[in-house]
């Protein structure tokens, strides 16, 4: 059975990264490769694209933590993060364990439940409660190759668009247009392709829509 993954990804994992995911061991993962680096936002990107796209990690505890005594460095971590082109937190946890405080820590669970719902209304930052590690990587992977799906999509848009003939242009000159050269408008677009920028014209093999 073929996987259902067309683009290949190199996902790129934080040093500072304790328990990291190896996205391995599924089906679905076959093409992913993971490479460690330095990130400035989140814990998991794509090689070649750290500053638009991430994804950070959170066990329920960690979350917690950051709710509490460390809410001042997580809340600096989430508006660093809205930079980015798309940014998640992904939690091993459900929000079920959230609500009913079932964690170790005196966090009020209905005060850790409205500062997540803070953090997604004023920042915009989603978070992803998926219950297990197990769940919790499959959204990571999930949401950067959706990520990765939608760029490759419009550079293809793009590829379909440089490869379609270019308009013609009328045979004759418009009323009130400047003079031209004698001939110019009876040879149709070529005089006008003269004026192509030479690095447009480099970059695509010579002039655009020959």
């Amino acid at each position: 059975m073929a996987s259902p993954q067309t683009v290949p990804m190199r996902v790129v994992v934080d040093t500072r990264e304790q328990a990291p995911w190896s996205f391995n061991g599924a089906a679905v993962y076959e093409g992913t490769t993971v490479v460690q680096g330095s990130l400035q936002c989140g814990d998991y990107s794509l090689a070649g694209f750290e500053g638009l796209v991430a994804c950070e990690r959170k066990s329920l505890p960690d979350l917690v933590a950051c709710l509490g005594r460390e809410r001042p460095r997580f809340e600096r971590e989430l508006e660093r993060a809205r930079g980015l082109d798309a940014f998640a937190v992904v939690v091993e946890g459900s929000w079920q364990e959230l609500a009913q405080g079932q964690y170790r820590s005196q966090l009020n669970p209905h005060s850790a439940c409205q500062s997540i719902a803070a953090f997604m209304a004023r920042l915009g930052v989603p978070f992803w409660f998926c219950g297990t590690r197990t769940a919790a990587e499959y959204c990571c992977w999930s949401f950067l190759r959706q990520w990765l799906q939608g760029r490759v999509h419009e550079l293809k848009a793009v590829e379909r668009m440089l490869k379609a003939p270019a308009q013609q242009m009328p045979q004759t000159c418009p009323a009130g247009a400047p003079e031209a050269p004698a001939g110019a408008c009876a040879r149709g677009t070529h005089e006008h392709k003269a004026d192509e920028p030479q690095d447009l014209q480099d970059a695509f093999g010579g002039p655009a829509g020959a």
